[in-house]
């Protein structure tokens, strides 16, 4: 959500902003959101005018009935009357006005960074840069499904009595190597100076409505019948969430954590659920990491985080290329966001297993976020989030990048100790 004073001060440059995300069904909003605030302030002001008088007319009564003037006192307790019913109907204005405003700049996209290459769609996306050698061996690389049934370590039969399509069992060493992926990417995010939580898994929808966007949201979110919660579709909700309504001192400054959650998700559009596979479901595990800092630090913070997630898919010697996503594909409460992307050499292409995002203030001004700075003034800091890793997602492209000519499975030095040792699986 954008500063109101965008609105008021410089509309036509928040139009401009709509435009070059190709969303000009929203433009009308502008003007809405400009018309009902001035509404809104009129009101206020008549409000604040009526108050002034009611409080002014109020002092002479009890001088009037003491000097035996009771015509001219009733006189004026009939004005105080009329003023009290008039500032009634006012405040239940405002109250709606506001609501109005904040339902409409909900959806008004936040202003983007100069820096992001103009597109409608993902297919505009612009790649930046690649890490690690693609490399095809000259050996068959099998659909990752059959890798794991192979190794006996996913039954997805099984799940789809018990739950549908779009969930899994894994099982022995895929099990274990799935653990051991979320385990090393705990401490790999702890040795780089972040915090580790395991946050609640379920929401409030104040803190939905806060962290994301409304089309997100309806896509997304697992809605728990009969109260207000919601399954957490990643851990950056509960993590940003949980500053809601809260005045940081600027001391406390960076804040840095790193978060493992279970993930929920719809995944309701075009993609849709896949019959075989674990690369779109509806459940899955993730090590996140999240940022609240100042405003002229979270573009040194968008880098930061971005380059942790290259650097812990290398030492696992999968080559993985950035991808600056366009205006088009951004969600509307981000300023920028890049893909991380992995090399498959089965499809002999890149595929997203993870996204880094500066959102701005969007999030601490949905959710009262604020900061205390030296001179005492308050501000809204900046909140970014990026997945270290998603497996099972992540699994495809590390069994495809590590399988040997004889169906096993090499395990790269970094994580052997989490899985006892073993140097391969199979």
């Amino acid at each position: 959500m954008i500063d109101i004073n965008l609105i008021r001060n410089d509309p036509e440059m928040v139009k401009d902003n709509i435009r070059r995300k190709f969303q000009d069904f929203k433009l009308p909003l502008v003007d809405e959101v400009a018309a009902l605030d001035k509404s809104n302030r009129e009101a206020i002001q008549r409000g604040d005018y009526l108050r002034n008088q009611r409080n002014v007319l109020s002092k002479q009564i009890g001088g009037l009935i003491a000097k035996g003037q009771k015509d001219e006192a009733e006189n004026i307790k009939l004005q105080v009357k009329n003023m009290q019913e008039e500032l009634a109907a006012l405040e239940i204005k405002e109250a709606e006005y506001a609501q109005k405003i904040r339902e409409k700049m909900m959806v008004i996209p936040q202003i983007i960074d100069e820096s992001v290459p103009l597109g409608r769609s993902d297919a505009e996306n612009v790649e930046v840069e690649r890490f690690g050698e693609p490399v095809t061996p000259d050996y068959e690389i099998p659909y990752h499904v059959d890798i794991m049934e192979k190794l006996n370590g996913i039954e997805l039969d099984a799940a789809r009595k018990t739950s549908g399509n779009g969930f899994y069992y894994l099982k022995g060493d895929i099990a274990r190597l799935h653990s051991a992926i979320l385990s090393y990417a705990r401490d790999f995010m702890i040795d780089r100076g972040f915090t580790y939580y395991i946050p609640p898994f379920m929401i409030r929808s104040d803190v939905v409505k806060g962290v994301m966007s409304f089309a997100e949201m309806e896509n997304m979110m697992y809605k728990i019948e009969g109260e207000d919660l919601y399954l957490i579709g990643t851990s950056e909700h509960s993590m940003i969430g949980k500053y809601i309504d809260t005045l940081m001192d600027e001391m406390e400054l960076p804040q840095t954590l790193t978060s493992y959650s279970p993930c929920f998700r719809k995944e309701v559009g075009a993609h849709g659920i896949e019959e075989r596979g674990v690369y779109r479901i509806h459940q899955f595990e993730k090590q996140e990491m999240i940022v609240v800092c100042k405003p002229e630090d979270s573009m040194y913070w968008y880098g930061q985080l971005w380059k942790n997630t290259v650097d812990f898919f290398r030492t696992l010697d999968i080559p993985v290329r950035t991808l600056e996503c366009c205006s088009g594909d951004l969600a509307d409460l981000k300023v920028k966001s890049c893909d991380v992307e992995a090399w498959s050499p089965r499809q002999q292409k890149y595929f997203e297993v993870g996204s880094c995002s500066n959102l701005g203030d969007a999030q601490a001004r949905r959710l009262s976020i604020r900061v205390k700075g030296e001179d005492n003034k308050k501000y809204l800091p900046h909140t970014l989030n990026n997945t270290v890793v998603a497996p099972p997602r992540m699994l495809i492209a590390y069994l495809e990048n590590n399988l040997l000519p004889d169906g096993t499975v090499r395990i790269p030095a970094a994580l052997r100790m989490y899985m006892g040792g073993k140097d391969h699986i199979g």
